[in-house]
C-alpha cells in the first residue's frame, strides 16, 4: 500500500504561479492593479454627493456671471504676466548661463550666487521685495508699469535662475567639437557662441524651455501680494473675488478649467517636442 500525500492548497497555488511563464504572470498583476483601480473609481463615484456637486460646484448661473470678464480681464492680465515675466526670465537666464561658463572666476562666483539665491527663495517673496521693499530701500525708485512691472521683474528674476540652469546644460550638451570647429575658422569666442552653439543648444532644450513657461503661467497667480484691483486681476484672483461674491465654489472650477485651457496644450506640445527629439536621437 503506497502512502499519498496532499499538498496544501496555498502551496500548491504558490507552485502553480511559478509555473507560469513571465509574460502570463505580467498579465495577472496588471488584471489586479486594473481591478483596484476599477474599484478606487466605483467607490468614489458611490461616496460623493453628486446633488451636491451640481449645486456648489457645477452651478451654470454663478459661471455665467463670470463672463466675459473671465476672459477679456483675468485670462488677459495672465497672459500677460506671464508673457512679460517668461521674456525677462529668458533674456537674464541666458546671460547667466554664460556667465557660468565663462573663464572668468568673478562672473562665474556672481552667476553662482545669483542661481542660489533665487532657487532658494519662494517666488512670493521675491514679488514682496520688488513690490514693497525696493522702494523703500530705493527711495524714488518705482518699477516701470506698477503692478505689471512688479509681477514680471519678480516672477522673471526667479525664473531665471531655472532657465541659467536649464541654458548651461543645452550648451554643454552641443559637442565641444562644433566650437572649436568655429574657431578654427576665424571666428571670435562670443560669435562662435552666438552663431553655432546657442542655436543647437536651444532646439535642445526646448521642451524644459516650454515647461517653464507652464509653470510661470501658474505661478502668476501670486501676483495678488501686490495689491491688484479689478483691472490687473489674474485667474486666481478673479476666481476667489467671485466665490466670495456668489457664495459658491463654482467660480474655483470654472479658474481651475481655465488654467487648463492653456496648460494642457502647453503639456502636449512639451511631450511632441520630447518625442521628436527622442526619434532625433
Amino acid at each position: 500500500m503506497t502512502a499519498t500525500t496532499t499538498e496544501p492548497t496555498g502551496a500548491a497555488s504558490v507552485s502553480g504561479i511559478r509555473g507560469l511563464s513571465p509574460r502570463q504572470r505580467r498579465r495577472i498583476l496588471r488584471g489586479i492593479q486594473y481591478g483596484i483601480f476599477l474599484g478606487v473609481i466605483v467607490l468614489v463615484v458611490l461616496l460623493v454627493d453628486w446633488s451636491q456637486i451640481r449645486e456648489h460646484f457645477l452651478d451654470a448661473d454663478v459661471a455665467k456671471e463670470m463672463l466675459p470678464e473671465l476672459f477679456t480681464i483675468a485670462l488677459y492680465n495672465t497672459i500677460i504676466y506671464t508673457v512679460s515675466a517668461y521674456a525677462i526670465g529668458f533674456v537674464l537666464g541666458l546671460a547667466i548661463a554664460l556667465m557660468r561658463l565663462s573663464s572668468a572666476p568673478p562672473y562665474r562666483w556672481v552667476a553662482l550666487i545669483y542661481v542660489e539665491i533665487f532657487r532658494g527663495l519662494p517666488a512670493l517673496l521675491v514679488l514682496l521685495i520688488i513690490g514693497f521693499g525696493l522702494p523703500v530701500a530705493f527711495q524714488g525708485l518705482n518699477v516701470p508699469g506698477d503692478v505689471y512691472g512688479k509681477a514680471a521683474l519678480g516672477l522673471g528674476v526667479v525664473a531665471a535662475a531655472y532657465m541659467a540652469e536649464t541654458f548651461r546644460a543645452g550648451i554643454q550638451a552641443v559637442p565641444k567639437g562644433q566650437l572649436e570647429a568655429a574657431r578654427s575658422l576665424g571666428m571670435s569666442q562670443p560669435r562662435a557662441m552666438i552663431s553655432i552653439v546657442i542655436p543647437q543648444a536651444l532646439r535642445i532644450i526646448i521642451p524644459p524651455l516650454t515647461n517653464e513657461l507652464v509653470l510661470l503661467f501658474k505661478d502668476s497667480s501670486l501676483v495678488y501680494a501686490l495689491g491688484i484691483t479689478a483691472a490687473n486681476v489674474e485667474l486666481t484672483k478673479f476666481g476667489s473675488d467671485a466665490a466670495i461674491n456668489s457664495a459658491d465654489s463654482t467660480p474655483f472650477v470654472v479658474a481651475g478649467m481655465t488654467y487648463l485651457l492653456i496648460t494642457v496644450p502647453l503639456g502636449i506640445v512639451v511631450r511632441r517636442l520630447e518625442a521628436r527629439q527622442s526619434r532625433g536621437r
